[in-house]
């Protein structure tokens, strides 16, 4: 697993952290979340091996790049059954495993499924999706039109 590497501290001591370097060197690594990513067909297939791996604390899906790699991709926010069931599997395998399960999500409605069905932690959207659905709305206010379809993006 390695440890917290620290290197050029200098922006840090210059600006009073709390805590200081001295302490954040102390309690850094008992402190660290380690975390793996579920974004490939072999990730699929090894999933009991890498839920076993001592050090992980989370398994977290990528579910775009996982739809890529499994054949069925997102498009226009739709997930097939065969993702969804490639989803699920890793939670389950997670919990099991008796590690945390986390997903990226893109939309409140869709970050509120994967609440209700147990992910430990929930990403909901990018800040490149946040700013243009904003931007997006805000225009269209601005234009006198109504808000119209949400669409996914990354």
């Amino acid at each position: 697993m390695g440890i917290r590497g620290f290197g050029s501290p200098y922006a840090m001591d210059r600006f009073n952290p709390m805590p200081t370097s001295d302490e954040y060197l102390q309690q850094a690594n008992g402190s660290l979340l380690t975390l793996v990513q579920i974004e490939t067909q072999s990730a699929l297939d090894n999933l009991e091996e890498i839920a076993a791996v001592e050090g992980i604390d989370l398994l977290f899906v990528g579910p775009f790049d996982l739809g890529n790699s499994i054949g069925h991709p997102i498009i226009n926010g739709e997930i097939k059954p065969e993702l969804r069931e490639a989803i699920y599997k890793v939670l389950e395998v997670s919990h099991k495993a008796g590690k945390k399960c986390g997903i990226y999500s893109g939309s409140g409605e869709r970050a509120r499924e994967y609440i209700e069905a147990g992910f430990d932690m929930v990403h909901v959207g990018s800040d490149h999706t946040i700013l243009e659905l904003a931007m997006i709305k805000e225009m269209r206010t601005a234009q006198g039109k109504s808000e119209g379809e949400r669409r996914l993006s990354y």
